[in-house]
């Protein structure tokens, strides 16, 4: 690995920046919970928003899985019977089901677990940058751009094509942050302000990782299945691969955790508060938990945990690109009609930064393997087939179209 890395961490940034962008638009048009979802079902319509639901969900199953393959690929670094394929998937089909029993007891823990796992990832990577720059080798940054990608414009858009994807999954993030807007004091405010800031402080913070990186330890980086755990060591000790090991841990552990309890809500709330799923799909028991909610994510967690990593990354970004599509068009339509001002927030250039930003979703696209096309076509049909045999919740639905004229008035007010 050599510091063309870090330029396609900065193009790759650069080019989520954008998409980000078109969030905080959305985001300061509606004070709602749900994201693409919700700004595709107003811009396009009830299966619109159907389908994104769907897709939020089945995204969440696949972070869930594929923090869990991180956990255990990082635990085979330094305990071998990892490698033991039964005490693998044992261990990964244990987690699941312990973090599906937790729920079952409601979300208590989650607020707690997810800012210990974000505090320990954010001062772990302060401590290796810190720490790290006073042993970087600048011979490692030789060459810029390996020998194979310039042989010709193929080789070289071939490699970039295979760092972005991976390098793509640590910015989808911010695509939830808009899914509690109602927990929020004024979300189409300060939503657009933490989605700026996020993109921000996550570039730069995975920049300077990267570059310190590479300068420890040069092409033998992309050799080590824990990267910044063996360039910690190798820098120095034994003390400093332990001590990246462990932060890496709780902080994938956190987020795994998180996603458990985050995924099997929008379940229950895509049937409960509107009415796009059957009633008995958001069954909460005496806990306020959605059981029904919990036991689906487990089992399509646990099928998908039998994966790659590499594969599940890929799941996550193509699911990620289904919600980026429909809500980047909702920003031209929003735009263009003026229906749902913004607030807060005013995206500049109008139309320019939506272009581009469909460009890079539609770049995305030629970076998928078949196998993972075809299992985004499978939900896409299975979803499209169900909406058609699923009887209406009418009151729901009442429920729902009431949100939605509450939420027009309280726009023409402040308008």
């Amino acid at each position: 690995m050599n510091l063309s890395a870090v330029l396609v961490l900065l193009c790759t940034a650069l080019t989520v920046s954008l998409i980000a962008l078109c969030y905080a638009d959305l985001a300061s048009r509606f004070t709602g919970s749900g994201a693409a979802w919700l700004y595709a079902y107003h811009a396009f319509g009830r299966f619109t928003g159907y389908e994104l639901g769907i897709f939020t969900w089945f995204l969440g199953c696949c972070t869930l899985s594929a923090e869990i393959v991180a956990l255990l690929t990082t635990m085979k670094s330094f305990l071998p019977v990892f490698d033991n394929r039964l005490v693998y998937y044992a261990a990964a089909f244990g987690l699941i089901v312990l973090f599906a029993v937790i729920n079952f007891f409601g979300r208590s823990l989650v607020k707690a677990v997810n800012n210990l796992s974000a505090a320990v990832k954010i001062l772990t990577l302060l401590v290796f940058i810190i720490v790290g720059v006073f042993f970087v080798h600048g011979a490692n940054y030789s060459p810029v751009i390996p020998a194979a990608a310039l042989t010709g414009a193929g080789p070289f858009l071939k490699h970039f094509g295979a760092a972005f994807t991976p390098i793509f999954y640590l910015f989808t993030g911010f695509s939830f942050l808009p899914i509690a807007a109602k927990q929020m004091n004024n979300p189409e405010k300060n939503i657009p302000r933490v989605l700026i800031a996020v993109m921000v402080s996550v570039t730069i913070l995975d920049a300077l990782m990267m570059l310190v990186a590479i300068g420890i330890s040069g092409r033998h980086l992309a050799g080590y299945s824990t990267p910044l755990a063996n360039a910690f060591g190798t820098a120095i000790g034994k003390w400093g691969y332990s001590l990246i090991i462990v932060g890496m841990l709780v902080s994938i552990f956190g987020v795994a955790f998180s996603a458990s309890f985050n995924t099997p809500s929008l379940v229950a709330s895509l049937a409960n508060e509107h009415g796009m799923l059957p009633k008995s799909l958001g069954k909460k028991n005496k806990h306020d938990a959605p059981w029904v909610g919990i036991l689906l994510t487990a089992v399509l967690s646990i099928a998908f945990s039998t994966q790659s990593y590499l594969f599940l990354v890929s799941c996550t970004v193509l699911a990620s690109f289904i919600q980026y599509v429909p809500s980047i068009l909702a920003v031209v339509k929003f735009t263009h009609s003026n229906e749902y001002p913004t607030h807060g927030f005013k995206l500049p250039g109008r139309y320019l930064i939506p272009a581009f930003a469909l460009l890079v979703s539609c770049y995305m696209v030629t970076n998928f393997t078949a196998k993972t096309l075809l299992l985004g076509t499978v939900v896409a049909v299975l979803a499209a087939a169900a909406y058609f045999f699923i009887q209406r919740d009418e009151e729901a639905e009442r429920r729902h179209t009431q949100f939605l004229a509450a939420l027009k008035r309280e726009q023409g007010k402040e308008n």
